[in-house]
């Protein structure tokens, strides 16, 4: 099964954005299917990170991928470090 060109620009706008934003990914699992992005795993701020709250910043995150074309949904299933 091929994977589709859409899914693989939509994980890697993904994991731009979180990185911009100083989320640490580096314990998690992410991925696009089918036009939903999942995030798997453990995720911690970044040393230089400037944002209070973890888990808030991730949500605002999620908030601004689904207004990607690429992107319908953002599912979060992760433990939130720091």
């Amino acid at each position: 099964m091929a994977v589709r060109p859409e899914d693989v620009r939509g994980t890697k706008m993904a994991r731009a954005e979180f990185s911009r934003r100083g989320v640490d990914l580096s314990t998690a699992d992410i991925r696009c299917m089918h036009g939903n992005v999942y995030v798997r795993g453990t995720i911690a701020r970044m040393a230089t990170a400037t944002f209070p709250d973890l888990k808030a910043e991730c949500e605002l995150i999620a908030k601004v991928l689904r207004t990607k074309a690429e992107i319908r949904d953002v599912v979060l299933e992760v433990m939130y470090r720091g």
